[in-house]
């Protein structure tokens, strides 16, 4: 895999960090080397869930698919970097909804006239993404409702305690989903694709053990050097820290996961697709973030899901339009070329926006 040869990255991290050469290179680096080591972890998950059987290995899949976004967000908020934790939250969402969904849906228009899904799957998984737009608006209104009669200290306070009774409940609902998926009604949501291949696993057990550790643990380096750097880097580059949580650290995180949904739509795979760019943004909204919501209380960093309109409007535009996509059950490139437009936008949005 061409992500592999980026390897080379990762001992220059730690001859730049503990050289103490400056931010910019060390961030860059840092970031260059995630990119590989992602992709390392999502091929050893892979291949455990071939030896697991499908209910485990979906389980193991659901579980590692975000894990390296989760560990550059931990090493953020334990720094302290919370709106970059939240920006990515939201960025992660807008990156698999328009543009992972909208290169896949691009290129494989490109390629073939008309491409089709089961449209009952990405049903499905429509209300899922529903409740993520919820999850922020919620916490976002009560915000602004609340500091109409309260201190800021106070609303501070509340806005902490309802993020974190949001978090226990869309992780609740995110275990629903997994038993549902993958157990209940597994034969409701599985695609074609899933049903005509078998997967075969090429590596032993011990050695995808040891991969997915060892990938887990340097990105967690990576991931510390990437934090520390992001004040100089941010300087020197002229991107505010919101740019680099809503744009940057998505697409580091999930370039592994990017790339796959990308090929399967070149092989007329889109319900892959489809599922990959979904099945992420899911997991992001009722795991992940949920998650680093606790994480927060634990490292003494206390976080909610307040957000600003503009993150709030980016997300629900892009559930919006995600679902007028996939509705019909078939895409075409120019499906794709209005994903991508949004998302443009979007971007150039959050690039211009006074710091």
């Amino acid at each position: 895999m061409w992500l592999n040869l980026l390897l080379v990255f990762v001992p220059v991290a730690f001859v730049l960090e503990y050289a103490g050469v400056g931010g910019t290179w060390v961030f860059l680096v840092s970031a260059l080397a995630i990119l590989p080591l992602a992709g390392l972890m999502g091929r050893a998950t892979e291949e455990l869930a071939a030896r697991t059987g499908t209910a485990v290995g979906g389980l193991l899949n659901a579980t590692f698919g975000n894990a390296t976004e989760l560990i550059i967000a931990f090493f953020a908020l334990q720094a302290g970097r919370i709106d970059v934790v939240k920006a990515s939250i939201v960025g992660s969402i807008l990156g698999n909804l328009l543009l992972v969904l909208g290169l896949s849906v691009l290129l494989g228009g490109l390629r073939f006239h008309v491409q089709i899904f089961n449209r009952r799957s990405a049903g499905n998984v429509a209300s899922l993404l529903t409740i993520s737009v919820l999850a922020l608006l919620i916490p976002t209104i009560f915000d602004v409702v609340s500091r109409r009669t309260e201190t800021n200290a106070e609303v501070t306070r509340l806005d902490v305690s309802l993020s974190d009774a949001t978090a226990v409940v869309l992780i609740l609902l995110y275990v629903a989903n997994i038993v549902f998926s993958l157990v209940t009604h597994r034969d409701l949501i599985s695609t074609s694709d899933e049903s005509n291949e078998e997967q075969h696993a090429t590596w032993s057990p011990a050695r995808a053990t040891f991969v997915l550790l060892g990938a887990t643990v340097l990105v967690g380096f990576m991931s510390e050097f990437l934090v520390g750097s992001l004040e100089a880097a941010t300087a020197t580059l002229g991107l505010s820290e919101l740019f680099v949580g809503l744009v940057l650290i998505p697409i580091i995180g999930n370039a592994a996961e990017h790339t796959a949904a990308v090929t399967f739509a070149l092989k007329n795979r889109m319900e892959l697709a489809v599922t990959i760019a979904f099945g992420s943004t899911v997991q992001v909204a009722l795991l992940v973030a949920p998650v680093l919501v606790l994480l927060g209380l634990v490292v003494g960093q206390p976080m909610n899901l307040v957000v600003s309109q503009l993150e709030l409007v980016a997300v629900a535009a892009a559930v919006v339009i995600a679902n007028s996509v996939s509705r019909d059950g078939e895409t075409n490139w120019l499906e794709g070329v209005m994903l991508l437009g949004v998302y443009a936008i979007l971007a150039f949005a959050v690039y211009y926006l006074p710091a």
